[in-house]
Parts: C-alpha cells; structure tokens; sequence
C-alpha cells in the first residue's frame, strides 16, 4: 500500500487541533523536533507515514516509523518525542481513538475460531508492530472519506469496525482484545487506573485500590506492572507530576499551593522528584511554560 498517498492524504487534512470530520480520527503533522514531553496516551491506534515517534512507558521505550503503528489499549502516563522531523519533511501521523464497547461488539459478532487464542498472563498497555498491507489499506480508504462527505456518514463507521478487526485478529491483537472484555486482566488494570487518576491527590493502600480492582492483592500487582510497566505507587508519582506541571503553567507563581494541590505535604520532595522528571526545578519551569502552546492532552500518542 502507497505511503506516498498515505502522507498526502494526511498533509491535505491535517489541522492544528489535530482533529477531522470523521469522530474519533486524529491527524497529527509536526514541523518541528521539540524535546520529549509527558501526556496520557490515551487508548488509540498510532500509524506513522513520515518520521518517527519515540515513546517512554516506565523502563520501557518505544519507537515506530513509516508504516509501523503503535497500539495502547490503556490510558497511560507517558513521555513522548517525534524523531526526524525537518522543515520540508514534517511528521505525519493517523490517529484513532478505541472504543471498549466497539471491540466488544465485535467480538460477540465473530466466530468459532475467528479469533485468535490469547497466551497466558496480561499484555503490556503499549505494543508497537509493523502495519500490515490489509490494515494499511483500511487506514488510507477511511482517510479518503474525508473527501467524500456524502459517503462519510455511512462509510466511516464500516471501515473503523474493519480497522479495529484487522488490531484484534493481528500480531498485536491480544491487548485490543481484552480492552472490550469486561473480566479481563487489562479491564482491571484500567479500573485501577481511572481510580488513581481520579483520587490521585490521596495516599492509598495497594491492598485496598486491588480489592476495588476485584483482584488479589498479589495479582494486582503482577498486572498493573505488566500493564504500566510501574509500580500503583510510581503510576500515582507520574500522574501527580504531570498534573502539578499543568497547573504551573497557569499558575507559575504558586509552587507550594500546586505541590500541595495534587498531594505533596514536602516541598522538598515535590520539587526534588519534579526536577528527577523534568530535568529542571517547578518554579523554573513554570517560567518555561508561561504562555507556550500545548498540543491536545492525550489527543494522539
């Protein structure tokens, strides 16, 4: 499949909101080589058709180019940088966000056999993998629909089933796959998730956020480690760091209110382990911030 038609297509449509007429597809174009930066990943299918991506997860790094795509089938704290990027040669990037219900319903479509058998334990929340032609080809038909806005209404929603078919019957299918089943190790996970993200500002016992989960303690641990690639308590360390790091930068001159705000009771702690995480002091870098523009929050990883 042409990846030559795959960045015009993307070049033609991109916009600095990063959004398209078709809900739930992103187009990401980027002119420039900023230095890694934190977002929530979002649960999203990331196809690159020019330049490369780079993405931290933990201890664990990540890093596609054209033709290659990532998947991440839980909303995760990560750090990311486009690669290769030049003034002519911008990076391109598609987007589409994934939905549980949507796997979920097709999942209960499909057949004796149709789907592939999961391996034992829980999939990582990130897996990168080469594009096949077939998923390819499905990315740049819903691409095209963007000229066709008499066909896009009906179209667009046949072809993001057979994108999200091609993820959960491929190589990195395993993860999608659990997204829309509701027992399984990857939907605890996410439960666990969404309540550290909520209540994150809060000291917790793992005992307990695991018994919410419908876990055993051991079990919990073992998945949300598999999954995160961190610790509940480091996963909480991250979501508070990139919180206070959003508030600073509207509120540049209230380190101590925004260290306390998302849960540090230690100054000294909180900007000892913002600096560990951003290379530079909470009041310096609220300076740096101060009117910069930010891409979406978690809009595409």
């Amino acid at each position: 499949m042409s990846l030559e038609e795959f960045r015009s297509l993307l070049n033609r449509h991109a916009r600095p909101d990063w959004t398209t007429a078709v809900d739930g597809v992103l187009i990401s174009r980027i002119d420039r080589a900023d230095p890694p930066a934190p977002s929530m990943s979002g649960t999203v299918l990331a196809v690159i058709a020019q330049g490369a991506k780079r993405l931290a997860l933990g201890d664990r790094v990540y890093e596609y180019g054209p033709g290659q795509f990532l998947v991440a089938s839980v909303d995760l704290p990560v750090t990311g940088q486009f690669l290769r990027v030049e003034p002519e040669q911008p990076a391109l990037g598609f987007g589409l966000m994934l939905e549980p219900s949507a796997v979920a319903e097709l999942l209960l479509r499909a057949g004796p056999g149709d789907i592939p058998r999961t391996g034992a334990g829980t999939p990582s929340g990130i897996a990168v993998g080469d594009a096949p032609p077939a998923l390819l080809d499905a990315v740049i038909r819903l691409l095209r629909l963007l000229d066709e806005p008499r066909d896009r209404a009906v179209l667009a929603p046949l072809v993001k089933h057979e994108i999200l078919w091609r993820l959960i019957t491929g190589e990195q299918g395993a993860a999608v796959r659990q997204l829309g089943l509701a027992d399984s190790g990857l939907s605890h996970v996410s439960r666990a998730v969404r309540w550290i993200r909520e209540h994150y500002a809060e000291s917790f016992r793992v005992e307990d956020v695991a018994r919410l989960s419908g876990m055993s303690a051991s079990a919990f641990y073992r998945n949300f480690q598999a999954v995160t690639a961190m610790s509940p308590i480091q996963f909480q360390k991250q979501i508070r760091l990139q919180e206070a790091r959003l508030l600073l930068a509207t509120r540049p001159g209230d380190v101590t209110g925004v260290g306390q705000r998302v849960g540090y009771d230690n100054l000294s702690q909180f900007s000892r382990e913002y600096r560990r995480q951003f290379g530079v002091p909470p009041s310096q870098d609220a300076a740096r911030l101060r009117g910069a523009v930010r891409t979406p929050a978690g809009a595409m990883t």
